[in-house]
């Protein structure tokens, strides 16, 4: 038996974020990518020094983004971009690279208004860490979403303190749940980024996660699988010992999403399910799979069980 009356409101099998943003949006809304120049509180000596085990923020970076271009040319270069294949869309200022919420409040007002003057952009998307926000920022984040849409995406990366001091993390599990309610009660859009695969975790980790992660107000979720990439600790550790780490083929990835679904909060709205590294910065997992396929594959396999996102979930 097909459930068809899901929380959502719509036939697919979990809560998509396509299908929330065109309710959102009257038009084809887009991010466009900007690096505003920030660095990390664990790269500058405040929390720590060389970053994140697995970070090397070139994985993620558009060519147009880099320090030479002011924040209004990398928003122009991105809305060129893609005004080559859509004609009629609007788009939203991701400040993506590194921790977008560290430097003085008043510095930062000047770089998310700068972007808002684009006559394009209808919102912003902000990347930080959960212990890179203060209650006077989150202020002004309140303020601002009262006339834009705003997102703070925050890098959760895992529910467990041990896993989060090994990977460098550099802040705690209390310091994702303070943001995240922080947040929610202001009425700001948050997102949680959690990587799914760490060393040291194992299948039942990840579906208390999901678990986890139901309980707190989250609006939206981006899973990522663990991708070891080019230049990182991870890597130097990876070639010195790959059977520590959790290199999931595409399928028992697949089948490990959809027991994730099964528990997590109906309410939590699915942004994505993996990252895509370039292939010239990947040593581990090659799977050759675009994210569109993917998400395919995912809603093949809920149907060929008969299932959905929050079946399991208890509240």
């Amino acid at each position: 038996m097909v459930q068809q009356n899901f929380l959502w409101g719509h036939e697919k099998r979990y809560n998509d974020f396509p299908s929330y943003f065109k309710k959102k949006f009257a038009e084809r809304v887009q991010k466009v990518s900007i690096d505003a120049g920030f660095t990390c509180p664990n790269r500058d000596g405040t929390k720590g020094k060389g970053g994140c085990t697995y970070c090397n923020n070139k994985t993620f970076k558009p060519t147009y983004c880099n320090l030479e271009n002011s924040v209004t040319s990398q928003i122009q270069q991105g809305v060129d971009f893609f005004a080559k294949k859509y004609h009629a869309m609007k788009f939203l200022a991701y400040f993506q690279a590194f921790t977008n919420t560290y430097a003085p409040l008043e510095n930062l007002k000047l770089l998310y208004e700068e972007a808002l003057r684009h006559p394009k952009i209808v919102g912003l998307v902000i990347s930080t860490r959960p212990d890179s926000v203060d209650e006077k920022l989150l202020d002004y984040l309140a303020e601002l979403s009262k006339k834009v849409y705003v997102m703070v995406e925050f890098g959760l990366e895992s529910h467990l303190d041990k896993t989060l001091k090994s990977i460098n993390r550099g802040h705690t599990f209390a310091d994702s749940v303070w943001a995240l309610e922080q947040t929610a009660k202001r009425g700001i859009n948050n997102c949680a980024h959690l990587i799914v695969g760490l060393s040291g975790e194992t299948r039942n980790d990840w579906l208390e996660q999901a678990k986890v992660i139901s309980q707190l107000p989250v609006k939206n979720l981006k899973l990522h699988q663990l991708q070891i990439h080019k230049e990182t600790v991870l890597e130097q550790q990876y070639w010195g010992n790959p059977a520590m780490f959790n290199i999931f083929s595409a399928e028992e990835y697949i089948e490990l999403v959809v027991d994730y679904l099964e528990f997590l909060n109906p309410k939590i709205i699915v942004e994505r399910f993996i990252s895509q590294a370039p292939p010239e910065m990947l040593v581990a997992p090659k799977w050759g799979l675009k994210n569109f396929e993917f998400v395919a594959k995912v809603e093949k396999r809920l149907a060929e069980r008969n299932t959905w996102q929050g079946r399991l979930f208890q509240s």
